[in-house]
């Protein structure tokens, strides 16, 4: 047997109780009560140390975070039940998504729920420093009326800079645009013409270091953005630039920036997040008038903190009810916008994957996907991550299989996937699979999804043309053309008290026929082994759990 099968149907809905819900980092009462009104159990705990989380995560099969509990690889592991955890904000630095990824555990967050909050305390930010309002305050308490020392600068016909142009940087280039400015912004995802559409002009991040007289950072802490602003990127920059940080603290340099400040070629900085936080007393940024700071303020309205909380719970409510989170981060294959053009052949997709599989007489190569009855250009990565979690969800190791961790699974045996659109001459809408073993042999299958009937059904094995259900014990038969075949087969299988629902044969080619016979309970392997020994003229005979 090529790969260690598991037979046993697939598990029902749980039943050993309510879910529970680990919530920590105090999020809003609100989103608690999504998840209570829902049935599911809520534990809200704070503070925890990576061994305290370790000890209760097996207890757990969801949890909710905010930025300060940091959810490492080991307390993943230990989260035997986890199948989801969310994020209530935007930024998932304090998350390890390759471990979760592994263990197949949905990773979401609340992209836009902050995003006002993070938008309003940029402007706020740059507006104090333009006016330059903390520091003509602080004059006033001492009982100064100083009026000529905190000139500002108008943001009507200057240049802002954004680096980072997702839903936050969108939102302050609306703000901009509103001040009258000039806005340009970097992002590598973002095209021109997308840009263009917002009134935004992109450019290149070096383009904008010497354009802008504003330069606001909504950038994620990925090794590529680590101190992006240093002393080096500094020197390019216009003299008297204003600089603003309310994403990521490991983006700044914040020595430099410190530096630059009192050099005079930065005219102002203000800060909302620091690299570590809290911010030591002894930094330097506190060292200057000229630079403002906050303590990780961005998301901090009680507007803000409903919507993040609440967003995620709702997500993890509709994972538990069977459905789908619309802001997973490690599913990139299965987004709604993915989804809807090939979604009719996803059923179908799985069930030939769990048959083929269980089919393989020897260990597979690679595995080609030919689609049809979906747009052209339709990306098809749904249809192989349906695939893949069928074949992967019948071998023993890969018990816990998902969306999730289907396709980094197939890497773990070796096994190049690929897909395409290619018409089928004999059927209009289909995903026909073929397996190529190490030994150059193949096994093709191709099914399609009926929708009057409601059903997933096989229509060809190896090109030889059949019309079967996939559901339930099935029996797969290769034998030569011989008379008496199918009274055989069916007379062994009904001398042990099994019914026979459906009985199919293929057309007889030379290498011989293939017969798939239905059944309304297990054929045992003994069966089996029983079935070929009474039939020595039987090439491979293979029993398949839909």
């Amino acid at each position: 047997m090529a790969y260690d099968l598991k037979r046993a149907p697939n598990a029902a809905a749980s039943s050993e109780g309510p879910k529970r819900v680990l919530v920590m980092d105090k999020c809003d009462k609100s989103a608690v009560e999504v998840l209570s009104k829902a049935g599911i159990q809520a534990d809200e705990k704070s503070g925890l140390s990576e061994a305290e989380l370790i000890e209760i995560m097996p207890q757990y099969d969801a949890m909710v975070v905010r930025s300060a509990t940091k959810v490492t690889a080991a307390v993943i592991q230990a989260a035997t039940k986890m199948k989801i955890i969310g994020r209530a904000g935007v930024g998932v630095d304090n998350i390890d998504i390759p471990a979760a990824t592994n263990q197949g555990v949905v990773v979401v967050n609340s992209p836009q729920g902050n995003t006002t909050s993070a938008a309003e305390h940029t402007w706020a930010m740059i507006m104090s420093m333009a006016r330059q309002i903390p520091q003509a305050h602080n004059k006033l308490k001492q009982g100064v009326w100083d009026r000529k020392s905190f000139m500002g600068m108008e943001m009507e016909n200057r240049t802002l800079g954004i680096l980072g142009f997702g839903n936050i940087g969108k939102r302050v280039a609306k703000y901009g645009l509103a001040f009258g400015m000039k806005v340009m912004a970097y992002d590598p995802f973002v095209t021109a013409e997308q840009g263009a559409k917002l009134h935004v002009t992109m450019a290149e991040m070096s383009e904008i270091f010497a354009a802008a007289d504003v330069i606001t950072l909504h950038l994620p802490s990925i090794k590529e953005t680590q101190k992006i602003i240093n002393a080096t990127t500094i020197a390019t920059m216009k003299k008297g630039v204003i600089l603003a940080n309310v994403a990521r603290g490991e983006c700044v340099d914040e020595a430099a920036v410190a530096e630059a400040v009192k050099s005079g070629h930065v005219a102002r900085a203000a800060l909302d997040v620091f690299a570590p936080e809290p911010l030591a007393k002894e930094s330097p940024l506190l060292e200057c008038d000229n630079i403002i700071t906050t303590p990780h303020l961005g998301a901090s309205t009680q507007e803000a903190q409903v919507k993040v909380a609440v967003d995620v719970c709702e997500q993890i409510r509709e994972v538990f009810n069977g459905g789908a989170a619309h802001a997973a981060l490690n599913i990139p294959t299965m987004k709604a916008h993915l989804i809807d053009p090939v979604k009719h052949l996803l059923s179908i997709a799985e069930k030939l994957g769990c048959v083929m599989v269980q089919l393989a007489e020897k260990k597979i190569k690679s595995i080609g996907l030919d689609v049809c009855g979906v747009p052209e250009n339709a990306n098809l990565s749904p249809v192989t991550t349906c695939f893949l979690k069928g074949f992967l969800s019948r071998i023993s190791m890969d018990s816990s299989v998902n969306f999730v961790n289907a396709p980094a699974l197939i890497k773990v045996h070796g096994i190049d996937v690929d897909a395409k659109y290619e018409p089928h001459e004999n059927f209009e809408k289909c995903v026909s699979a073929t397996a190529v073993f190490e030994d150059g042999s193949k096994l093709q299958l191709a099914g399609s999804h009926f929708d009057t009937t409601k059903s997933d059904r096989l229509l060809e094995i190896d090109s030889l043309p059949l019309d079967v259900t996939l559901k339930g014990w099935m029996l797969f038969v290769r034998y030569p053309d011989k008379p008496g075949m199918i009274g055989r087969v069916g007379s062994v299988i009904g001398n042990h008290n099994i019914n026979i629902s459906v009985f199919q044969v293929t057309p007889t080619e030379a290498a011989g026929a293939a017969m798939v016979v239905a059944m309304e309970s297990e054929l045992t392997e003994d069966m089996l082994a029983g079935l070929k020994k009474e039939i020595p003229e039987i090439t491979s005979a293979r029993i398949v759990l839909v």
